[in-house]
């Protein structure tokens, strides 16, 4: 542990639909900070950012920020300028993960299953441009499911109001089966985890409310499909250029056997309920070790 304590800006909020669990997840990981014997502030973000972190001169910055502007290279360009070490994933990485399209693409390229690309039609409803099979619409560069629709067979086509006129979105087919995520720390696969919900999918509610998913770790599911999701996970690690944590979240089609990696989180939740923290202690590392280990190993890109 490097001398303490050192200033810390723990970066939260913001003006994006993620705001609120940003906070959080800020609350969770700022007081694991101080516990860990680092000067720590939460610092809300708006568009005087700098000027609050040029007041401040933190000596690093602990992102927990989620979606847009914290997770998609915008802060993390931000903070290469002003030379200020942050954790998690920098610039680019962050900004490729964020694209579910383009991180589509990186995948594919190294050999990780993902679900079709439906090409979309849209007009005073959203709905593919072919076959009608159960689908999912969701946007391009958000997170924590906002904005996910599930449309099954039969289905009215969604209303393209139910989401802002400047949102692009994204169609898939719908992936029967089961929801797994693997956390990877510094290039290492820590587990696999099964999210159950009583929910339609693990959707908002599912994910932060109390009660709302159930997490069963490690995984009960084939040693086969155990080390592809880890494999895969760590793989996309690289290929992104991903620092600190992550979290590759999958639909695994049991019926076929199938895995299909649906996207990367290089900002995954970092609230008490969170899989990340989860994974971490199942592997015999405390909240405060992990936030520790990411404040000591963070950093502004080269």
């Amino acid at each position: 542990m490097s001398a303490h304590p050192s200033r810390v800006a723990v970066l939260m909020g913001g003006w994006t639909s993620e705001a609120s669990v940003s906070r959080v997840s800020a609350s969770f990981c700022g007081q694991a900070a101080r516990s860990a014997g680092w000067d720590a502030v939460e610092v809300e973000v708006d568009r005087d950012i700098a000027t609050k972190l040029a007041e401040m001169k933190p000596d690093r910055c602990f992102n927990a920020l989620h979606g847009q502007v914290g997770e998609d290279g915008n802060i993390q360009g931000l903070l290469n300028i002003m030379n200020i070490p942050y954790t998690h994933s920098g610039l680019v990485a962050s900004a490729l993960a964020m694209d579910k399209v383009l991180a589509k693409m990186i995948m594919t390229t190294c050999g990780i299953r993902v679900p079709a690309t439906l090409p979309l039609v849209e007009d005073t409803h959203v709905y593919p441009e072919h076959a009608m099979q159960a689908h999912v619409i969701k946007p391009l560069n958000d997170g924590s499911s906002f904005g996910v629709v599930i449309v099954k067979d039969g289905d009215k086509a969604p209303a393209r109001s139910l989401w802002n006129t400047n949102t692009q979105l994204l169609c898939e087919p719908f992936i029967p089966g089961r929801e797994l995520t693997v956390s990877v720390l510094e290039g290492t696969a820590l587990c696999v985890t099964e999210i159950t919900s009583e929910n339609s999918f693990y959707d908002f509610d599912a994910k932060y409310a109390p009660g709302g998913s159930q997490h069963i770790l490690p995984a009960d599911i084939p040693e086969d499909v155990t080390l592809q999701a880890c494999e895969w996970a760590e793989r996309a690690y690289r290929a992104f250029g991903c620092r600190g944590v992550i979290r590759a979240d999958y639909r695994w089609n049991d019926a076929t056997n199938q895995l299909f990696m649906l996207e990367i989180n290089t900002q995954p939740g970092m609230t008490a309920t969170s899989l990340v923290p989860e994974q971490a202690r199942f592997v015999g590392m405390t909240g405060e070790e992990l936030v520790n280990h990411l404040l000591e190993t963070a950093q502004c890109d080269d």
